[in-house]
């Protein structure tokens, strides 16, 4: 796997590369010759999400190519050898895009054949940028699903040049970028040559008026599916924070398709099909953090203080653990109960069910839910404090710290449209959700540990270290759960000034 942090420019056919000796050494140029085929479904899902699948023969990288979309100005590249066949993709690589094929079949569908100019700046013997013109000839296939044409080809020819960073600086890839401008490129609008080659179709979207509550509503739940999409092939390949970023996504939308239900209906479906998922990424990301947070906590302990298999407990069992939830994901992820959800949430960004509050003004709208969600947060909070059993009180105090969470989600998807107030908003409903997660944290600790040391104390282990990280847990929790009146009684004073 590669981070591209690069340029394109659209050139004309009698463009000259301008002289770049006085930014570093330069080497080059050298030509080759390079043969892509792109694969997608025949209608074309990956090209409309930004993203391309290729086989390439020719070059320094020849091989299969999977180039997801960009984020933060960069796009993740997978490779894959080269393999013999041309019509059948690597199984590690499509089971990267089934977020987006869904059972679809990929086939060729478009290829570029393209006589590439390298010029290589440089310091020595590190690269620095690469100065990449290409003049293309570009085919696209009309349906066949061996890549045959049907009803002939279209065939397109451009030029253009790419300024790709390889160990040099952003700053210096901006220069070379200011000099090719100067020379005549213009920045291309295009994200990859074959999205410029096939044109694919725009993703639909919901038809709201600008301005509107629903507009506003529409392009956060748009953005969070986006999210959503985007840590599924990370996720299949485990890759750190991919499944929290994934859960997060999917809590962001279940929350503010509750949040919005005046502005969006009938969503109950894709609420519940969104806990559900949820679920399932929860299982893996809890005993992930729960197993880093012992881990840490060992650490921090003499190793006197350490004693029997706790080290073994605390991190092989549980990683294992993980390592079965993980597979439970996988198994979830190629599943058609999640390929439905995904159907469901297109359907929902292309085409939702809007009230007529949608249409109007999205400030005088949304600023009304916003206090409302939060006037839930100190309903609960009273409902709570209002029961007098401690152990019916801390379950009804959870209740408080998901309506926080709620709160606090709904501010952040407003913040575009509303400003300040709710960046302030959602900083002051995430100092409550914090400290009663840490509470929260500290309890479930404590119940993992006292679970751990029976099944160590059965085996005949020493249980000392046991002992000592309940203790810890059991001061972290009580911490937390006097600070809490004192973070409650400052939070509702500054949201009464707020809203």
């Amino acid at each position: 796997m590669g981070i591209e942090i690069e340029d394109k420019f659209d050139v004309p056919p009698d463009y000259a590369i301008p002289d770049l000796s006085k930014l570093a050494e330069i080497s080059g140029p050298k030509s080759y010759q390079l043969v892509a085929l792109y694969y997608d479904t025949p209608d074309l899902r990956l090209a409309t999400r930004g993203i391309t699948l290729r086989r390439r023969r020719g070059g320094d990288d020849a091989g299969w190519h999977l180039k997801l979309p960009k984020a933060k100005g960069v796009r993740q590249e997978i490779t894959y050898p080269l393999t013999r066949s041309t019509k059948i993709v690597p199984a590690e690589l499509a089971e990267l895009v089934r977020a987006y094929t869904r059972g679809a079949e990929l086939q060729v569908v478009a290829e570029l054949d393209t006589r590439r100019t390298v010029t290589l700046l440089h310091d020595g013997p590190t690269g620095l940028v690469e100065i990449a013109d290409d003049r293309v000839k570009g085919t696209v296939f009309n349906g066949k699903p061996d890549g045959e044409p049907a009803g002939g080809p279209r065939v397109v020819r451009w030029r253009e040049v790419e300024a790709e960073l390889l160990e040099g600086d952003q700053a210096l890839l901006a220069k070379v970028g200011k000099r090719l401008r100067k020379a005549g490129a213009t920045p291309s609008e295009s994200a990859s040559k074959l999205a410029r080659l096939l044109e694919p179709p725009p993703l639909a979207q919901a038809p709201t008026k600008d301005g509107s509550a629903g507009q506003t509503v529409m392009d956060y739940l748009a953005g969070q599916v986006t999210a959503l999409l985007s840590q599924d092939p990370r996720v299949r390949r485990a890759e750190p924070d991919a499944v929290h970023q994934m859960r997060v996504a999917s809590r962001r939308l279940r929350s503010a398709l509750k949040a919005f239900g005046g502005i969006v209906t009938g969503t109950k479906r894709v609420q519940d099909e969104l806990r559900w998922l949820g679920t399932v990424l929860g299982e893996a990301r809890d005993l992930e953090v729960i197993r880093d947070r012992f881990a840490r906590e060992l650490a921090a302990l003499a190793p006197e203080l350490v004693t029997g298999r706790i080290l073994a407990r605390l991190g092989d069992d549980l990683h294992a653990r993980e390592q079965e939830a993980y597979g439970r994901i996988k198994d979830t992820l190629s599943g058609e109960r999640y390929y439905a959800l995904l159907n469901a949430l297109d359907t929902l960004t292309a085409g939702p069910k809007l009230t007529k509050a949608a249409a109007e003004p999205a400030h005088d709208r949304l600023s009304d839910v916003a206090a409302e969600n939060w006037d839930r947060v100190a309903k609960t909070y009273d409902t709570a404090q209002a029961i007098s059993d401690l152990d019916r009180r801390e379950l009804a105090m959870h209740d408080v710290r998901k309506a926080a969470k709620r709160a606090r989600y709904t501010a952040e998807a407003l913040q575009p449209t509303l400003g300040k107030s709710m960046v302030k908003l959602a900083k002051h409903a995430a100092a409550v959700q914090e400290v009663l997660g840490t509470h929260q944290d500290g309890v479930v600790a404590q119940e993992t540990l006292v679970k751990e040391a029976a099944a160590a104390r059965q085996a005949g282990e020493d249980t000392f270290t046991y002992g000592l990280l309940i203790g810890l847990e059991r001061g972290t929790a009580e911490r937390a759960h006097a600070d809490f009146p004192k973070v409650w009684a400052e939070t509702a004073r500054a949201i009464r000034k707020l809203l």
